[in-house]
């Protein structure tokens, strides 16, 4: 399968799947906890074929989208790993030697 067609496919689940463009593995296990609720063949006695069949979609995109996330290789650069630091830390990064932001005023107070 050329990476198109895997591109493809990988969009048509995240979009049965009701997904962003980028999600973590949490909010597309929840999403999915979600659907399965929602479309669960009980919930819909007169509509249990349509159910069914929704539910093997949600079923097979979520195994899609999985296995693309199982096959993906990830990053542990310094620069990538940066790119996804709380604000908390970014600002602790920047000013945390700031004598203006530290919480230890010695050095503000000896000048």
């Amino acid at each position: 399968m050329s990476n198109y067609n895997k591109y493809e496919e990988i969009t048509r689940a995240r979009e049965i799947l009701d997904l962003p463009e980028s999600a973590t593995t949490e909010e597309i296990k929840s999403q999915y906890k979600a659907l399965l609720k929602k479309w669960h063949p009980d919930v819909s006695r007169e509509k249990k074929e349509i159910y069914e069949e929704m539910i093997r979609k949600i079923t097979d995109a979520y195994d899609c989208i999985m296995m693309y996330c199982s096959d993906y290789k990830f990053s542990f650069s310094k620069e990538e790993v940066e790119k996804y630091i709380s604000p908390e830390e970014w600002w602790a990064k920047r000013f945390r030697n700031s004598e203006i932001w530290s919480s230890d005023n010695s050095a503000a107070e000896r000048k």
